[in-house]
């Protein structure tokens, strides 16, 4: 007799739609996962774990499709159990060791740069802040989020850039004291309800073995969370390793 895991199914299906709908920007249905997202089970089968992930409220079901889509509550439990960090290329590793090497200089010129980074290696906003020096953070890839379908919106896109502009509000976010390694808010975790539909991500870097800064992803709330954890992790690892001695 077989016996069945339901939750096991259930986190499968969740995971698969969560990976698809960030990858598509699209509802995703039952056949779009067996199709495309090597899910096992029967079109049928699928379609009763997306109605019950509805049910937890970890999906919702937009008028206009019959796809679903992930809740704030899905992104959050899809983080804290579900989510496999990518890790990143060589390619990539290469990419930001070079440009540190070539970029040795004043900490200015390095915290530009690795904001720089950030951004090209995630395609979201990346964000550096520096605790001796209020008030000042250096950005880059404000483009890449407006690319987004999300952000198709004048009024989300301008609540964006006030908030990139402002400063001071994100910076006390993004420097609060960290309890984890990294921190994740996902949408209105966020204390700022301009950016509500927004998720972001943070991480610390380290001068002579003491926290000195931060370093931030803020994205849409269709992030590819394992990859941003991943990149943050590493280059906040190579960040600290450059400053040691400074």
């Amino acid at each position: 007799m077989r016996i069945i895991d339901h939750e096991s199914r259930k986190n499968e299906v969740l995971a698969a739609a969560l990976d698809a709908y960030i990858k598509s920007a699209t509802p995703v249905s039952s056949e779009m996962l067996v199709r495309d997202f090597g899910i096992n089970l029967s079109p049928a089968t699928v379609r009763n774990c997306l109605a019950e992930l509805e049910d937890m409220g970890y999906l919702t079901h937009p008028h206009t499709s019959a796809g679903r889509v992930p809740t704030q509550a899905g992104y959050r439990y899809y983080v804290n159990n579900l989510m496999r960090e990518i890790k990143l290329i060589e390619k990539e590793k290469n990419r930001i060791e070079t440009d540190y090497h070539r970029n040795i200089g004043e900490l200015e010129a390095i915290l530009e740069e690795t904001s720089g980074l950030i951004s090209e290696i995630t395609h979201y906003a990346g964000i550096v802040s520096f605790s001796d020096w209020q008030h000042r953070m250096f950005y880059k890839g404000t483009s890449f989020i407006l690319e987004q379908p999300e952000f198709r919106d004048l009024v989300k896109i301008r609540h964006l850039l006030a908030i990139l502009e402002e400063k001071e509000l994100l910076l006390e976010i993004i420097n609060r004291d960290l309890k984890e390694k990294i921190a994740i808010y996902i949408g209105t975790e966020i204390p700022c309800s301009d950016i509500a539909n927004c998720s972001l991500i943070v991480s610390s870097y380290k001068i002579k073995d003491r926290p000195s800064g931060r370093l931030a992803v803020l994205g849409p709330t269709r992030m590819q969370y394992g990859k941003v954890v991943s990149t943050l992790e590493y280059l906040s690892e190579q960040l600290s390793r450059i400053l040691k001695d400074r």
